[in-house]
């Protein structure tokens, strides 16, 4: 397996529209075991965005794809700064439900 998570800085006032524009490019990517987009509760301008692959070729297909293409498109004006991009090694997922 192969993980990212990144830390997105938006512009002010624009990090709902970001995460809209996240959550819409990102549903049938083959290969993506989770995406999760989460708003940092100590900075009104910081996303999270945690990834599971099922291997690092999955991901950069994945941004081959027109709706992943379209949406770094449309969201790139409204990013301030990728402040930290760590690539982890998932060791397994489980459902915690």
């Amino acid at each position: 397996m192969y993980g990212l998570i990144s830390k997105l800085k938006a512009e002010p006032g624009q990090r709902e529209a970001l995460m809209a524009i996240l959550l819409q490019g990102t549903r049938a990517m083959p290969g993506c075991i989770h995406y999760i987009i989460g708003r940092d509760t100590q900075d009104e301008r910081t996303l999270w965005v945690v990834e599971t692959w099922d291997s690092p070729q999955a991901h950069r297909s994945s941004l081959a794809l027109p709706e992943v293409v379209e949406a770094m498109t449309r969201g790139k004006p409204l990013i301030a700064a990728i402040e930290q991009r760590v690539e982890t090694e998932p060791l397994e997922t489980t459902s915690c439900s």
